[in-house]
């Protein structure tokens, strides 16, 4: 068998490809995608081409590191063209909600309801209650809002 492996390196490097990529479908970090992707490259590129097993081991370090980077540059590419998500953050999709005030701000601080929560809210001034007000940041878990309508 070992003189099988010598006489038909790419077999070895097919194999371990496959080898590599299937115990990547046995978890989900991706460490063993790219390993087994420049395994099966090398495999390719040694069925048509012999080198020596020392240079078919650089090959598979090199073009292990390429994979690497070529996905790195990919996942920043893609990261950069979605847009902000605020999945689970329920301030961040608060801003920009129209609310009126139930109470009094006292030195620009006080409470609104938002459905059945109660949330902290601060504003530059004092505010009257019955003051339209919108939501234009949150800061932690207090609501930073602002008059609808100037007040004179």
């Amino acid at each position: 068998m070992l003189v099988d492996i010598i006489a038909h390196p790419h077999w070895f490097w097919l194999t371990l490809g496959g080898l590599l990529l299937a115990a990547e479908m046995l978890g989900t970090s991706g460490y063993l995608l790219w390993s087994g992707l420049a395994a099966v490259m090398v495999g390719i590129i040694e069925w048509f081409i012999p080198f020596s097993w020392t240079t078919q081991g650089s090959m598979f370090a090199v073009l292990t590191l390429v994979c690497v980077f070529f996905w790195y540059r990919w996942i920043r590419y893609r990261e950069g063209q979605q847009q902000p998500n605020s999945l689970n953050q329920r301030g961040s999709q608060m801003i920009g909600m129209h609310l009126t005030l139930d109470t009094s701000l006292i030195n620009g601080l006080g409470h609104v309801r938002i459905g059945d929560s109660s949330w902290r809210v601060q504003a530059e001034q004092d505010l009257v209650a019955g003051t339209q007000v919108e939501v234009i940041a949150v800061e932690g878990i207090t609501l930073r809002i602002q008059p609808r309508f100037p007040t004179v």
